[in-house]
């Protein structure tokens, strides 16, 4: 599940081409340094789950230690961050799809691929509604098949390379920090949403087995797992393209990353096929952080406790899911307005980096004070779980400001924006 969650294919296929734009040759860098705040917060939350397994992980975590409102908002921003998602996960979900259909215009065409990604969000929806157990039969086998046609193509491409040569051959100076003005914190932004995801794993530990130990690892392996990955397609990426090809790349860049390396037509349709895989894995499992997230806070009573019910038949929070599939649908037909699909694209994902680096940022303090009394008794402990997620913790936070000046209106309305707006729905009184 957190390696479905990161989803590899799906956010290589995103994200990797807005990734050149901003950060240009030094994008295998910017992957590999802001890998370790990733790694401090995964600690976080094995650390934390660890000692309080619980469906609403990063919320419950910190309303017990710190407050109840700020819980409430590292709740709110993770179910505004996934429904923001919805959009940028099924749209290029639809453009995959598309692209085994002969005409190849319609990959490109907002309204075909929005409609097709809705499509499959709803499919989606009722697997899940269906129950856990058969969700995560399903993820294992489609992670397992995108990780071997993902294997399959970044070492096409490296064979490519060492026949034909490179366009770009492999440098040191790619994991500089040579980054013109305002593109380290815009490259920072985009490498945060390429690992968010992991973290699903926490919210399913209710629903674990060994719910104390296996969700926390799972979620820490992955972030290993998919450090490879991302590492390996951008090196494969500057390996076969020029960096101005490779930026105009962002419909399918696994897909034509196949192609150039000699793979054929089959191989991009393969590689379309992994995308595909991977954003139906993506789109579960950030529709199961939604789900499990708002079903703890409507237990404890924070949101409406109506969506705290589990259903009887599927042993799921049925109406936290219903509630997601009309949200869901509206957000996806509002992306059909905007004009392209790069733009859907790039500026939900700066949005979404803003949620995920708050509460991201105040899981690690809240794992910080829970592990603040191992100093004396286990200073490894004390460094794992309180030193590290304090320093990955406060650079999410120094990022978020600082970006937030760079931004545009309308990625601002939505980032701070989608934020603020959970001050409506707060209940100081509803919590039970």
């Amino acid at each position: 599940m957190g390696v479905a969650g990161s989803a590899p294919g799906f956010s290589i296929a995103v994200a990797l081409a807005t990734l050149l734009v901003s950060a240009g040759a030094l994008a295998p860098g910017a992957l590999l340094i802001f890998a370790v705040p990733m790694i401090g917060i995964s600690l976080a939350y094995k650390g934390l789950d660890a000692r309080m397994a619980n469906a609403g992980a990063a919320y419950e975590w910190t309303s017990r230690i710190f407050n109840k409102p700020l819980g409430y908002f590292s709740g709110w921003a993770l179910m505004v961050a996934s429904i923001v998602f919805i959009a940028t996960g099924a749209v290029p979900l639809g453009s995959a799809t598309l692209s085994f259909f002969p005409d190849p215009t319609l990959v490109n065409n907002v309204g075909a691929t929005t409609f097709v990604g809705a499509v499959w969000f709803l499919v989606i929806g009722f697997v899940l509604i269906t129950g856990i157990s058969l969700t995560s039969k399903v993820q294992m086998i489609m992670s397992t098949v995108e990780l071997v046609i993902l294997t399959i193509i970044v070492v096409a491409a490296t064979n490519h390379a060492l026949r034909f040569g490179a366009v770009n051959p492999l440098s040191w100076s790619w994991f500089g920090f040579g980054y013109p003005p305002g593109a380290f914190s815009a490259s920072a932004l985009i490498v945060v949403f390429f690992y968010w995801g992991w973290d699903v794993t926490a919210n399913l530990g209710e629903e674990t087995d060994s719910s104390h130990n296996g969700a926390g690892n799972g979620g820490f392996v992955s972030v290993f797992v998919t450090t490879a990955y991302f590492l390996a397609f951008a090196a494969a990426t500057l390996f076969l393209f020029s960096l101005k090809e490779g930026q105009g790349l962002s419909d399918n860049l696994v897909y034509h990353l196949a192609v150039r390396a000699g793979l054929g037509r089959t191989g991009g349709l393969a590689a379309s096929f992994a995308v595909i895989l991977s954003s139906v894995a993506t789109l579960e499992t950030q529709m199961l952080q939604f789900s499990r997230t708002l079903f703890a806070m409507g237990r404890d009573g924070a949101m409406p406790r109506t969506f705290g019910i589990v259903s009887e038949r599927s042993q799921t929070p049925v109406r936290t899911m219903q509630l997601l599939l009309g949200l869901g649908l509206l957000t996806i037909l509002l992306a059909s307005f905007i004009p392209t699909v790069g733009l859907i694209l790039s500026d939900s994902v700066k949005a979404i980096a803003i949620q995920v680096c708050y509460y991201y940022s105040v899981a690690g303090l809240a794992s910080a004070w829970l592990y603040r009394q191992t100093r004396k008794t286990d200073p490894f402990a004390f460094f794992l779980y309180a030193v590290f997620p304090t320093l990955s913790a406060a650079s999410l936070i120094v990022l978020a400001l600082y970006a937030l000046t760079t931004f545009d209106g309308l990625t601002q309305l939505v980032g701070v924006g989608g934020l603020v707006a959970g001050v409506l729905f707060f209940r100081p009184r509803g919590y039970g």
